[in-house]
């Protein structure tokens, strides 16, 4: 007759379970904080989890690989951007310019406050493999069609291919203006984007 295998046993109140979690979510933080300062190319497993404080058989309890951490770090700093933004374009009564300009000053000022996650958002994911594009064309599009449900158009059916194109060009400008350190001043950035933003209320050419 079988044992079962007793469950595992809470350390000072923490789940195994729990534990896990806050492992990964350490190793995720360490990773934006090595690839925002060395690169992703120039990261090593070891470095990222030194920097986490732990070894690597805590790592591969999480991640298959490498590129399945930046995955998962990529995610973790574009959400918690997003949710930003969808917050700031939420407010009662505001018309639709208002809440692109909300949505898009949020983006900008977030890229600002915190360099190494911009770099890991906008540098980082691109070219390192097709599972990595794949990650990044996924967010884009959820991006996009939020967005554009907060900020769209008032009226009329949004198009897939335009959202694309100034989710796209969004992000165009904010790597021109990190590149050029940050200037000009968010306001002026926020303005430029704007006018993109506003192209997709307008109705098409004939």
């Amino acid at each position: 007759m079988s044992r079962e295998t007793p469950p595992a046993r809470p350390y000072r109140g923490v789940s195994q379970d729990e534990r896990r979690a806050q492992r990964r979510s350490q190793l995720i933080a360490a990773a934006i904080q090595v690839y925002g300062e060395r690169g992703y190319r120039q990261a090593t497993v070891k470095a990222v989890c030194e920097a986490a404080g732990l070894t690597e058989r805590y790592f591969y309890e999480s991640f298959a690989n490498s590129e399945d951490l930046l995955i998962a770090s990529y995610n973790a700093v574009t959400y918690a951007v997003f949710g930003e933004i969808r917050a700031s374009g939420v407010a009662p009564g505001a018309t639709r310019a208002e809440r692109a300009r909300a949505m898009l000053r949020a983006y900008f000022s977030a890229l600002q406050r915190d360099p190494r996650s911009a770099r890991v958002f906008l540098v980082e994911i691109r070219g390192v493999s097709r599972a990595v594009d794949k990650a990044f064309d996924a967010s884009l599009r959820a991006i996009g069609e939020e967005v554009a449900r907060i900020a769209g158009p008032e009226a009329g059916v949004a198009d897939p291919l335009l959202q694309a194109g100034v989710v796209g060009g969004v992000i165009h400008i904010a790597l021109r203006w990190i590149e050029d350190g940050y200037t000009p001043d968010i306001d002026s950035v926020t303005g430029s984007a704007m006018r993109l933003v506003m192209v997709e209320g307008r109705p098409a050419l004939a």
